[in-house]
């Protein structure tokens, strides 16, 4: 059937992470495929990384109203709501999906995942913390619990969850990923570098831990012609190829292309951040001073005032938002598709 191809190559396009491109071929398949489940939840998947949450939404509760309630519908939910800055129909969701699989890990850092990119901290914390209760020995849920009370400036408590994630996972790239990250937090840049490098050479070639590499290394001063720089950039276009709705990576090869003098790459760099990520400050302050050293003033100074406004605007959304929320420091990963 036409309509199943069509949902056949939705699919292949959403394992790929493109999301958006996949959103269309969904639509044409809706009402001539067999299994409708199916493409309504990758449909809302969809909705859910292109943050078109109203649409995931409607999408999801199609399907609950429908009788198609799972695990992982809930889940979706629970990613759209804190999307939308809604904490307690999120926990509600997270609550739901626990109840029905209350081991499933990957459902609790998918969710914890967009408290992140939200800057819902305080809410990615609870749900992290109820995870934990069902599995207390997840090192990822630890490294997750790790990163929420960074954010929350209560890194001295943090320490112990990223030491806690190197002993029960040693070896392993979030056990390499934590060890970097700890020292990344307390500025010891040339620490997280030569602990992200340690990873790779073992094999642990984790998008996070070569991005977590290429940030230490410039944020160390390495300068352009030294092997680290050289290096950084390799492990940093890697990411990019692999994984290219990562902004986090995409802004750190731009600030680092510019750094080298390579003024264009660096801003389709930092342009192509922006699209993924486009309530981030530090893409619209690197993009600045690209555009400046462009010699292009009129885009240097709509990158300023893109910031200002954002500055303002998320000023004025901490004041009215319940809890603790803050600025997030960047794009994490890309959510991967679910089964």
């Amino acid at each position: 059937m036409e309509g199943d191809a069509e949902m056949q190559q939705g699919i292949a396009l959403t394992r790929k992470g493109q999301f958006q491109d996949a959103i269309p071929h969904f639509l044409n398949a809706r009402g001539h495929v067999s299994q409708e489940f199916a493409l309504d939840f990758n449909l809302a998947l969809c909705y859910v990384a292109t943050r078109q949450f109203d649409k995931a939404l409607e999408t999801l509760t199609t399907l609950r109203n429908g009788g198609s309630d799972t695990a992982e519908v809930e889940n979706l939910f629970a990613q759209a709501y804190a999307g939308s800055g809604k904490p307690n129909e999120a926990m509600a969701a997270v609550e739901s999906f626990a109840r029905m699989a209350p081991k499933n890990e990957k459902l609790y850092l998918f969710a914890a995942d967009a408290c992140m990119e939200a800057g819902d901290y305080n809410l990615g914390l609870k749900i992290v913390e109820l995870g934990l209760k069902s599995l207390p020995k997840s090192a990822r849920l630890i490294f997750d619990h790790g990163m929420f009370l960074s954010q929350l400036d209560q890194f001295d408590v943090a320490r112990d969850d990223f030491q806690r994630t190197q002993e029960l996972a040693p070896g392993s790239d979030i056990a390499y990923i934590a060890g970097a990250q700890r020292a990344f937090f307390e500025g010891k840049m040339q620490e997280a570098a030569k602990i992200a490098r340690q990873g790779l050479e073992k094999g642990n070639v984790h998008f996070l831990l070569l991005t977590i590499f290429g940030e230490a290394v410039l944020g160390s001063g390495a300068a352009p012609g030294q092997p680290d720089f050289d290096d950084a950039q390799a492990a940093l276009e890697k990411v990019v190829t692999e994984h290219p709705n990562f902004a986090g990576a995409q802004l750190s090869l731009g600030k680092l292309y510019l750094v080298g003098g390579h003024v264009d790459y660096a801003i389709a760099r930092l342009e192509t951040a922006r699209r993924i990520d486009p309530r981030n400050p530090a893409v619209y302050s690197n993009l600045a001073n690209a555009y400046r050293r462009a010699g292009n003033v009129e885009k240097a100074d709509e990158a300023l005032a893109s910031l200002s406004k954002l500055n303002l605007e998320e000023k004025e959304r901490i004041g009215a938002a319940p809890g603790d929320r803050k600025t997030g420091y960047g794009s994490r990963a890309p959510r991967p598709p679910q089964p």
